[in-house]
């Protein structure tokens, strides 16, 4: 797996991602995405939801928004002068492609490269099969885990026919208090 280098000063706080205010000291100055404190001001359903949003294709919005509830965006930034919530649960499965697309997006974010209103507000992880990662993968979603909030989601044998019907799985009840807002 080859390693992104980000190159710059920047210092990244764990948390959701919300683009700076514009600083009118200089303006000549590129603004950076701030990184809150995690579940600082990210949104829950009772104030208006998610998004879900695929880091890369098939990656597995449509399924969660149907468990949990919330916009599915598909692979565009949700657009909330549409009226579409501005919290984004970005989704990706665990291969090498799946976490490459996380680090370009988060990179994206830390350069203030998303809409004006949009909350990157956590990484959601959807396994990419059964049984445990190679501990490179295990490496690369702890670096993305220092930066934003990580939910990690298991392999489901059901999904992936289709059959959404069964309970939740029970590593998934921190995801689940987040999108309830409990």
């Amino acid at each position: 797996m080859q390693v992104e280098t980000i190159g710059g000063p920047e210092i990244w706080l764990r948390g959701p991602v919300t683009p700076s205010p514009p600083s009118h000291s200089a303006p000549s100055a590129p603004q950076q995405a701030e990184i809150g404190a995690p579940g600082g001001s990210a949104p829950s359903a009772a104030e208006g939801g998610f998004s879900w949003m695929n880091a890369h294709g098939g990656a597995g919005a449509s399924t969660l928004a149907q468990l949990f509830g919330g916009h599915d965006s598909g692979l565009a930034w949700p657009d909330v002068a549409a009226g579409r919530p501005g919290g984004v649960l970005l989704v990706a499965r665990t291969h090498a492609s799946g976490l490459q697309a996380v680090s370009r997006i988060l990179n994206a974010a830390r350069q203030n490269e998303i809409p004006p209103g949009v909350t990157l507000s956590a990484v959601v992880l959807v396994a990419d099969a059964p049984g445990r990662l190679p501990r490179e993968l295990g490496r690369r979603i702890k670096v993305i885990g220092s930066v934003v909030d990580v939910h990690r989601v298991p392999w489901v044998p059901s999904w992936r026919t289709g059959n959404l019907s069964g309970p939740l799985p029970r590593e998934v009840a921190a995801l689940r208090r987040l999108v309830d807002g409990n």
